[in-house]
């Protein structure tokens, strides 16, 4: 049986707010996914557990002091338009959505909009944004963790953690990355994907 809004109620335990948030979202996604394609038509009947459980999985590893948050390579916002619900919900905290396909920048910001998130979205390339550091760093299917770490570095401080949500090659990327970077990991076994994982990464330096 497929993966139901109930189901997604029931395993994230929202407020009925941030649920009706997500709702829209969706709603949003099956209107503007007929003019451009932001995700593939299997995936969008599959929202609740793909795209809605995957990016709210995140939420619950944000540390309770986290303020500010850099999302890259958002797509359709997964899983950066998820955090921003958490902080909206919450009440505090900003999150920086980067995306350089302006078509998919826009539906961003029409979302942002719609639910009044705190949040906002650069059609920017990653690697030309100023170098400053976030408390969290969120990214989806973006980039291999080596080269994802490269982009994330700029916005790495001190108490910066990366929660990156990673599939069933998780495991070689880290070998991969382990050969430029130095880090501490913790892999979180994916609530959505019984091959991926959530990688929670800290003290990120080059080797």
């Amino acid at each position: 049986m497929a993966y139901s809004f109930e189901d997604f109620a029931r395993d994230s335990d929202v407020s009925r707010e941030t649920l009706a948030d997500y709702q829209t979202w969706q709603s949003l996604l099956f209107k503007w996914n007929r003019k451009i394609n932001l995700v593939s038509p299997t995936a969008l009947d599959d929202f609740w557990r793909r795209h809605a459980l995957d990016s709210w999985q995140v939420w619950p590893h944000v540390p309770e002091t986290a303020q500010n948050f850099i999302d890259l390579g958002s797509g359709a916002g997964f899983p950066g338009l998820a955090v921003a619900m958490g902080c909206k919900a919450k009440g505090s905290g900003h999150v920086t959505l980067v995306e350089s396909a302006g078509k998919k920048t826009s539906f961003l910001r029409a979302v942002i909009r719609e639910l009044a998130l705190p949040a906002s979205a650069s059609s920017e390339r990653a690697e030309t944004l100023p170098s400053k550091p976030y408390d969290v760093i969120t990214a989806r299917a973006f980039a291999p963790l080596p080269r994802l770490l490269s982009y994330a570095q700029p916005f790495w401080g001190e108490g910066t953690i990366g929660l990156f949500l990673k599939g069933e090659a998780a495991q070689e990327e880290l070998t991969e990355a382990s050969k430029k970077w130095t880090y501490n990991v913790e892999k979180v076994p994916s609530l959505s994907d019984g091959a991926g994982c959530l990688l929670k990464i800290t003290e990120l330096k080059p080797r």
